[in-house]
């Protein structure tokens, strides 16, 4: 992906390029916005567009330091019930 003529890089990224941003396809990508588990996304005319900022805090959303810490707060990009959508601080331990 090219810079624009002022040397800035994008500022929003579309859907395509958002999805291997964060190394997911653009249908999965799809599949969070239409079930509300993705990252944050803007509709400029009839664009779906990705700030880059939020492409990234979603992402870090996901970070654990071990396969024993609780999975981050990324839920996989399918239906889920209302407990499943609590917040992290919610859940038993």
């Amino acid at each position: 992906m090219s810079a624009n003529p002022t040397g800035l890089p994008p500022r929003y990224l579309r859907t395509p390029e958002a999805a291997r941003f964060l190394s997911l396809s653009g249908r999965t990508l799809e599949k969070h916005r239409t079930y509300g588990t993705g990252p944050a996304y803007r509709k400029l005319g009839g664009r779906v567009v990705y700030s880059i900022e939020d492409l990234q805090d979603w992402a870090d959303r996901g970070t654990v330091t071990s396969t024993s810490d609780p999975r981050g707060s990324v839920l996989p990009a399918k239906r889920h019930d209302d407990k499943t959508l609590a917040s992290p601080g919610d859940l038993p331990r």
